[in-house]
């Protein structure tokens, strides 16, 4: 099998030839047709070693084809098409196979080309465990309260703003600074649209009360003071971006509110007894999908996976300006 593979923290991608293994236990031997890009990859880029003795293969988001299964299988066959993120613990997508545990795999939507497809796994299973699994937002008891989605136009953003108005039947407000990105956040369903440059002064102009839930999709660092500032009383903060500072938890405890974290690689890198949980919610994503529910947001295809195109795939994605995913075609022959 081919893959591309990197060496060194921040070196560039190099293409690499390993055996193509053979799945066991409960793993799937995916071909993989296209994958798409995350800020997680140029994380894990830039925490790697120098001179590595085996290339890290990073990449976290894919859909293929299944050629092989382990004997435990009993979820897929041969020839399904299936999407999946993966597990951060184990070798990533930037390569033409790849085994995955199939209770973190979901059957690709029927809809969607294969890069359009490989856009939705990890920004899908981190907004839908971020409002359903660690908020806990139920549209029968929360429909009507509000939200607030730092950071409304990314890849998770995306997904966040359209599964907390369809499935959460929340009031969305999103942040975003530029007219292309606030105009996507108003296509995808958010109520209201705020400069997250200005955040506390934009939210009092909309004569809202006070958040009850906030997810904040950007560093947690520069936002931590303000959000819980801003937050209602016995509401719910879900940070994603590890801190780098220390900050007073007890500033929320006369609001008798709280924080949650969602790291979407929990459930596959522990083991946990609800692994199979991303299974059935990508399977309901793929429905969304398909029943046109859910918007694709799977913006541009740079090309096949090569050294130039994740290059240029990472570069944009640097730049924090990106709206929606970017994809790339399956290696080349």
């Amino acid at each position: 099998m081919k893959a591309y593979g990197f060496f060194q923290a921040n070196g560039q991608a190099q293409l690499i030839e390993r055996e193509t293994p053979t799945p066991e236990g409960r793993d799937l031997l995916i071909k993989i047709d296209a994958i798409a890009v995350n800020p997680v990859d140029t994380k894990i880029k830039a925490s790697l070693g120098d001179n590595l003795d085996n290339a890290r293969i990073i990449g976290w988001d894919a859909c293929g084809t299944v050629i092989d299964a382990g004997s435990e299988c009993n979820l897929f066959k041969t020839g399904d098409k299936v999407f999946y993120s993966g597990d951060v613990t184990r070798d990533g997508c930037y390569a033409s196979h790849q085994l995955v545990d199939e209770r973190i795999v979901g059957k690709a939507p029927k809809t969607l080309s294969a890069e359009q497809a490989a856009a939705m796994p990890l920004t899908s299973i981190t907004a839908w465990e971020a409002l359903f699994s660690r908020m806990r937002i139920w549209a029968d008891l929360d429909k009507g309260k509000t939200i607030l989605i730092v950071g409304g136009a990314g890849g998770v953003g995306s997904i966040a703003i359209q599964l907390a108005k369809k499935i959460g039947q929340l009031n969305v407000v999103a942040t975003a600074s530029r007219q292309e990105s606030i105009d996507w956040c108003y296509e995808l369903g958010a109520d209201h649209v705020i400069n997250h440059q200005q955040l506390s002064e934009h939210y009092s102009k909309l004569g809202l009360a006070a958040p009850d839930y906030i997810l904040c999709l950007g560093d947690t660092d520069p936002y931590y003071d303000e959000l819980t500032d801003l937050l209602a009383p016995q509401g719910l903060i879900c940070f994603v971006v590890t801190s780098q500072q220390n900050h007073n938890i007890d500033k929320l405890k006369n609001k008798s509110a709280g924080i949650v974290w969602e790291f979407m690689f929990a459930r596959p890198m522990y083991h946990t007894a609800d692994m199979i949980e991303q299974h059935h919610l990508l399977n309901k994503v793929s429905e969304m999908l398909d029943n046109k529910t859910l918007k694709c947001t799977h913006k541009q295809t740079l090309g096949a996976i090569s050294v130039s195109n994740i290059e240029q795939a990472h570069q944009l994605l640097l730049t924090g300006r990106t709206i929606g995913k970017i994809s790339l075609s399956a290696v080349e022959d």
